[in-house]
């Protein structure tokens, strides 16, 4: 009994230590991010970019974080005030729960004991990430709509409406995905694409879509009409300042962040690589190659925000529901038709 005890208690102990760890990279990738954001946008429009704050603007990030934490915290009168407070926590732990199921490597060896590197594995994750990450639009919506502000109210209304439609395209190019794999689990995802074995070769066009619906579930450009500051202000979070509006932002780069590692995960072989073992350099080996494909995807997020001009409203809704949903459910079909056919 007195074993069992142990053993549960040095579980326990070791997955508080992982989710710290992961929380503290996740904090860290969401704020240089921004930085990095920024000098891509600089670059693009043959600019500088930050650099007063440390050597080449580096430190722009904690300053970015003073300024949110000193900036006056006003509450409009007439707002819903404990909604008005709530909706920008809830978005971010939304935001930062979705990392949960992300299996970032194998096995990591420290001090001789292996530590898996996945916090919970379960054998529906990657319904876990979707279940979840649609979650985050009663956030948007309690934020909009608390605030009290109509043009908050437009921009919680444009980013539920805009998240539910393109949520269904996602979860179809995801079904085409588990049926091929016969798996729901994202470590056993991760499993099957040893070597060049990706799943995207296989699902181009089921990756496309998963792409195309990150953006907009992300309310990335050019799908950030809910943040329209030419028709809405500053949209569902007009009303909102120092870290309050700080949680909103800082959510959709940890949005991004594991938007990019549920792609590589699902179709670029994850902690995979053609002559890597993942257990190389005690096991680091795995979360170097992950994390540089989400690093990758982070880039082409932003490249695709600062290079493609916003849509219409009304294109955006065409897009998804009358081109990405029809080509999701022929892929599944296309999918359905070569199980058969191929065998899985």
């Amino acid at each position: 009994m007195s074993i069992l005890l142990l053993f549960s208690a040095g579980f326990i102990v070791e997955k508080i230590i992982l989710i710290s760890v992961l929380f503290a990279i996740t904090l860290g990738v969401a704020a240089y991010s921004t930085y990095g954001e920024r000098k891509f946008a600089a670059f693009f429009q043959d600019r500088l970019g930050p650099d007063r704050a440390g050597p080449w603007g580096i430190l722009q990030p904690l300053a970015d974080g003073v300024k949110m934490f000193t900036k006056e915290d006003f509450r409009p009168n007439e707002a819903e005030r404990w909604l008005y407070i709530l909706a920008p926590g809830a978005f971010m732990f939304v935001a930062c729960m979705t990392s949960a199921v992300i299996p970032w490597g194998t096995q990591l060896t420290v001090f001789g004991t292996p530590v898996d590197l996945q916090v919970a594995d379960l054998n529906i994750g990657i319904l876990y990430i979707l279940g979840l990450s649609s979650l985050g639009v009663y956030g948007i919506m309690i934020g909009g709509w608390s605030s009290n502000n109509k043009f908050s109210l437009y921009g919680a209304i444009r980013a539920s409406s805009q998240m539910i439609s393109y949520e269904l395209a996602m979860g179809l190019s995801v079904i085409a995905v588990v049926m091929m794999t016969g798996t729901l689990s994202l470590r056993e995802m991760a499993a099957q694409q040893t070597g060049f074995n990706w799943n995207v070769w296989y699902q181009p066009l089921g990756f496309l879509i998963f792409f195309i619906c990150s953006l907009a579930e992300c309310n990335r450009a050019p799908f950030d009409m809910a943040e329209c500051e030419t028709e809405l202000i500053g949209g569902y979070h007009t009303e909102y300042s120092s870290m309050k509006l700080g949680f909103f932002l800082f959510a959709e780069y940890i949005n991004m962040f594991i938007s990019s590692a549920v792609t590589a995960t699902v179709f670029f072989g994850g902690y995979n690589f053609p002559g890597l073992d993942p257990n190389w350099l005690g096991g680091f080996m795995g979360p170097i190659v992950l994390f540089a494909k989400v690093f990758f995807f982070i880039f082409v997020f932003m490249w695709i925000r600062w290079t493609i001009p916003r849509f219409r409203y009304d294109q955006l809704m065409h897009l998804g529901w009358k081109s990405l949903i029809p080509l999701a459910i022929f892929n599944m079909l296309l999918t359905g038709a070569g199980v058969l056919y191929f065998g899985k």
